[in-house]
């Protein structure tokens, strides 16, 4: 249904995570200051955030006059045709073209070349040999110069990348059809971005985060019970429930009440795991029911040791009673023939209970990052938030309470880098932690100076001072310190997964070896560790 209030306000709040076009730093950050509450303000909301109407200085006027903090006037009646949906600022090729012909005297056919100059963006760049025609043409038809050549600039612009209206509306139409999926079927819209990875800015960690949060039960890759795509659990196809609009139409929309399906993971989750595999469990469960055993899988779905493995290692046997290290023990076993521990021990009988340790959150948790790159167990953060707050560290969550202008740390995985090129060389950076995102800003002084941590780290601590204007909150970064080692600790089941260093001269003690130098190599060590373990950030440069 089309202009659904309940969406835009969920837009207007960015909660946006996975929504075509506007789940980007910039997109985001914009929203809350637009605030869009129709169709049209999506078109513009699309356009708005590219490198032509920020390099033409459009973005701040158009926001300042939607908010009614500057007059909106035009200097012709001609204009103002022109201009009136955007509110004086011209946003898209197609308005530049009509400038040219209604305000400066071009001939559609040398409109034409002005539209094919703006569309060649940066890698012709023969805009600029429009400026005096145009600029001199408005001053003949009694417009004053100076607004001549701020509209010339504002059209100059689009040389860096800018939309024509057409293109923004086809695109602001999947964005509201996204949000309006995300907004009434949650479930349904992880689960599908989950099948299209990868894509977008998102991880599957943070897709999978983002629908919990807003109330979707995500279960775990099972034998027993996933698919090869990530499913909706406990009810029929959606294809088949889904024949009339009536049955589609949540209930605000005048259709039934909605209740959400669980999210089952499916095993294209599994780093590594082939759908051919996938295609032989699902069909020998189909054909026998569920397995009871690792070795009822091997029989009857044929599958080789290696595969099994993948599967233990994923902690993919829950439903057979199973941990990832019992199951993984037992998948070893199947490969009996090959391996003499085993042909030896089929001599003696049966086997014993082997008594395995029990493995701790942290490994599992690791483990989950490492082989279907996310957790449902619990978060990294979660298992240094100890040391991190005696520190002096905050969670994400306080952010929203903080005083403007307070100087606070921040702690988390980098999620996202962005380096736009209209940016002029500032760095975004979104980090997460266990209750959610905190959003970092990055002036180019600070990135110099922390250059291989903004572009390398994987787990940091920022410090800076906190900005916030209306809804929108950043940290504005001046220190930024790399823990990234600590996360190899995780697969260690380390019991102390302190930030505790080495203190000054302590290397009299052992002459022989600086432990400085020994603790920067065993940091190096780890680091290489972790990169491993989680997924990489999604960076845009």
């Amino acid at each position: 249904p089309p202009e659904d209030p309940s969406v835009y306000d969920m837009i207007c709040e960015a909660d946006t995570v996975g929504v075509f076009q506007i789940e980007s730093r910039a997109q985001m950050s914009m929203l809350p200051r637009l605030k869009p509450r129709a169709f049209y303000d999506l078109v513009i909301e699309v356009a708005i955030v590219r490198p032509g109407p920020i390099q033409g200085d459009m973005v701040h006027p158009y926001l300042r006059r939607r908010e009614g903090r500057e007059p909106v006037r035009f200097p012709s009646k001609a204009l103002e045709k022109v201009l009136g949906k955007t509110l004086g600022v011209p946003l898209f090729q197609e308005q530049a073209m009509r400038i040219a012909i209604v305000a400066a005297g071009f001939t559609p056919a040398e409109a034409d070349k002005l539209r094919r100059a703006m569309a060649t963006f940066r890698k012709v760049g023969i805009i600029h040999q429009f400026g005096t025609k145009l600029v001199e043409g408005m001053v003949a038809n009694g417009y004053e110069r100076d607004f001549a050549e701020r509209c010339f600039k504002q059209i100059e612009g689009f040389g860096e990348y800018g939309f024509p209206e057409s293109h923004a509306a086809s695109f602001a139409l999947i964005v509201y059809v996204s949000a309006w999926l995300k907004k009434h079927y949650p479930e349904v819209f992880c689960a599908a971005l989950l099948n299209a990875q990868p894509m977008g800015f998102y991880a599957p960690a943070q897709l999978v985060r983002d629908a919990r949060q807003h109330g979707v039960e995500v279960l775990a890759v099972d034998v027993n019970w996933s698919d090869w795509d990530t499913e909706l659990e406990g009810e029929a196809p959606i294809q088949d429930s889904m024949k009339t609009d009536e049955l589609a139409l949540p209930e605000a929309c005048g259709g039934r009440a909605h209740r959400a399906l669980p999210v089952r993971l499916g095993l294209r989750q599994i780093t590594g795991f082939s759908e051919a595999d996938a295609a032989k469990i699902l069909a020998a469960r189909a054909a026998g029911g569920k397995f009871q055993s690792v070795e009822d899988l091997r029989r009857r779905a044929r599958l080789s040791p290696a595969v099994l493995a993948k599967l233990a290692h994923a902690d993919a046997f829950r439903s057979i009673g199973l941990d990832r290290r019992a199951a993984l023990w037992d998948a070893k076993a199947q490969c009996a023939d090959d391996t003499p521990l085993f042909r030896a021990l089929s001599d003696f009988g049966p086997e014993e209970d082997p008594h395995l340790p029990v493995m701790a959150l942290c490994e599992h948790v690791a483990h989950d990052y490492a082989r279907v790159k996310l957790s449902l167990k619990a978060h990294p953060m979660a298992f240094f938030r100890e040391s991190f707050a005696a520190q002096g560290s905050v969670r994400s969550d306080h952010l929203a309470t903080a005083a403007n202008g307070r100087r606070l740390e921040i702690a988390g995985l980098v999620l996202v880098r962005q380096r736009p090129g209209s940016a002029k060389g500032v760095i975004f950076m979104t980090l997460e932690d266990e209750v959610g995102v905190a959003n970092v800003i990055v002036w180019p002084k600070a990135f110099e100076r922390f250059r291989p941590v903004v572009l390398g780290g994987r787990l940091i601590s920022v410090f800076g001072k906190l900005q916030r204007e209306g809804k929108v909150i950043h940290v504005i970064a001046d220190r930024i310190v790399n823990h990234s080692h600590l996360l190899a600790d995780l697969s260690d089941g380390a019991a102390d997964l302190s930030l505790a260093g080495l203190a000054r001269a302590d290397e009299a003690r052992n002459p022989r070896e600086d432990p400085r130098q020994a603790a920067l190599m065993r940091e190096h060590m780890q680091a290489e560790r972790a990169a491993k373990i989680l997924p990489a950030s999604r960076d845009f440069h």
